[in-house]
């Protein structure tokens, strides 16, 4: 198998961001080696926490600077061109802001999922490395259990059994000191115990955090969605308690997006520098739990390299061939001249014939290219999938401070323009008819005036003989009282040639019962009620 220096290659982004300056809080500059329990290198990954924040609040102070300029620095806005120059900047503000948002929220769904198909992958072989450790600790454990206790036991029935015989007793002890040597083998492999129980340590531990972690930018991401579009509905609707609501959820959102940057480029950069020398770094973590040979021959795991337990499972192996065969002697020539030593004897063969099972499976287990392949698969999913969606999600935050940013300089000149309509109708006198809430309030009020007259003319039409309204010759109405009467079919003023009552058709708004009576009039007494309604 070629070694692991050969299927495993740094991506290029982790070492730029290994390249990254490392600082201490007192600006001292320090190696770039991965040391997570030293101090001053966990400042330095804290000092970049600290540059985020700092950039949050160069980030605010624009904002304040902008903000006090719009309030101090009045522009004329009587200009109909100065109000279309603004209407259209805000207009084109909230369309970046919500295209920015939408593109930053994406980013970050995709470097979330990436973050966490990482971790799971390195969670995965941190696993099955430890059930590997775990498997070869069985082993070991039960076979030198065996050979402590079952076979001892045996071969001291067998002794007081074969007392009478010399060269059996003989043969006995051979096979006591062969069972000795076995488990002086077996002891002599490294103690996996400390190495399993970390394993499983750091995979909970690891599985716990990225829980937490993936769920908490989920919200993130939804909640910076729904920040955006409800900004943007209150753009559109102009609605001052749903912006105002938006700013203030602006502002906070775009602290945190400062704050996740700076938790996602410490991160980064961590991982960054473990992934740019993860050898050396795991060396120096195992060097006083295992020998640096085994280590060394897991990492690399290359046909060049010795194993180093050839030695001890050749012995291991041998020991127990020497031991069948002697035990097969004994069922061959002690079993006719003592039948009572023949069930520990099948005892014995039974218990070897385990331990030579044991022996492959942990011949299989001690082979380097099961725990290598968990090495490299966890190295990948780190140092490909983790740190790259680490960066994605860096990206999302910067877009989505950029976004919140314009977003936060076009609420104030939004609320600007508001301020500014409202002003112009409050200086609108009421008399006004172009005003649109003096013709509304005129509107109404002539409709159910002229809707009173006429209900009253047409129910005196109901007899022949009522006598006809006086006739009322204008010829000039004004502008105001044609309005006036036309909203009595309409609702809203039309300024039209020919009223509708002298077209012959009657408004849609007659009901059943004013229908019937119009069509009940005569010719002249239909041009004779025109005549109220003729401009």
């Amino acid at each position: 198998m070629s070694s692991a220096r050969v299927d495993y290659i740094a991506p290029w982004w982790t070492y730029w961001l290994h390249q990254f300056p490392h600082v201490n809080l007192r600006f001292q500059p320090l190696d770039h080696t991965f040391k997570p329990q030293d101090e001053n290198y966990q400042q330095s990954l804290i000092f970049l926490g600290c540059v985020a924040a700092a950039g949050l609040g160069v980030n605010l102070l624009c904002l304040a600077i902008y903000l006090s300029c719009l309030c101090c620095c009045r522009k004329d806005e009587e200009e109909e061109e100065s109000k279309k120059s603004n209407s259209c900047c805000v207009t084109w503000a909230a369309v970046a802001a919500g295209l920015i948002c939408c593109v930053a929220v994406g980013v970050g769904f995709y470097g979330n999922s990436e973050t966490n198909d990482g971790v799971y992958q390195l969670t995965y072989s941190l696993y099955n490395a430890n059930h590997t450790l775990a498997g070869v600790d069985s082993l070991v454990t039960g076979t030198v259990g065996g050979m402590q206790s079952g076979l001892n036991e045996h071969l001291s029935r067998l002794g007081e059994i074969f007392a009478a015989r010399g060269d059996f007793v003989q043969t006995l002890q051979f096979m006591q000191q062969m069972s000795d040597n076995i488990i002086k083998q077996l002891l002599g492999l490294p103690d996996w115990e400390k190495a399993k129980v970390d394993l499983a340590a750091i995979a909970d531990q690891t599985a716990y955090v990225e829980y937490y972690r993936w769920l908490t930018y989920l919200l993130i991401l939804i909640l910076d969605l729904v920040i955006c579009l409800a900004a943007c509905l209150g753009l559109a609707k102009q609605s001052r308690w749903l912006l105002t609501t938006m700013m203030v959820c602006g502002v906070l959102t775009l602290i945190l997006s400062w704050a996740s940057l700076g938790a996602d480029v410490a991160t980064a950069v961590g991982t960054s520098d473990f992934c740019v020398a993860p050898d050396k770094f795991l060396m120096n973590q195992t060097k006083d739990v295992i020998s640096s040979d085994i280590v060394h021959y897991y990492l690399y795991c290359s046909q060049t390299l010795p194993n180093p337990f050839q030695q001890s499972l050749t012995v291991f192996q041998r020991s127990l061939t020497t031991m069948q065969i002697q035990i097969q002697g004994l069922l061959q020539f002690a079993v006719p001249l003592f039948p009572t030593a023949e069930r520990d004897l099948l005892s014995i063969q039974h218990l070897l014939n385990n331990s030579e099972a044991s022996l492959h499976q942990l011949t299989a287990l001690l082979d380097c290219r099961g725990l290598n392949k968990d090495y490299l698969d966890a190295l990948i999913g780190v140092c490909y999938d983790g740190v790259e969606g680490l960066l994605y999600l860096c990206l999302f935050s910067l877009l989505a401070a950029c976004a919140f940013s314009v977003m936060l300089c076009a609420i104030p000149r939004a609320w600007r323009q508001i301020a500014n309509r409202d002003r112009d109708y409050d200086d609108i006198e009421d008399g006004d008819p172009f005003n649109p809430q003096s013709r509304r309030m005129t509107s109404h009020h002539s409709h159910q005036a002229n809707m009173h007259s006429f209900c009253s003319y047409s129910s005196s039409m109901g007899s022949q003989t009522s006598l006809h309204p006086p006739t009322q010759a204008v010829t000039n109405a004004p502008l105001s009282e044609y309005m006036n009467q036309s909203a009595l079919f309409g609702g809203n003023p039309r300024y039209e040639n020919v009223p509708l009552i002298g077209r012959g058709s009657p408004p849609p708004s007659y009901s059943p019962t004013m229908r019937a009576t119009y069509l009940s009039m005569t010719e002249d007494q239909i041009r004779h009620f025109g005549e109220d309604f003729r401009a």
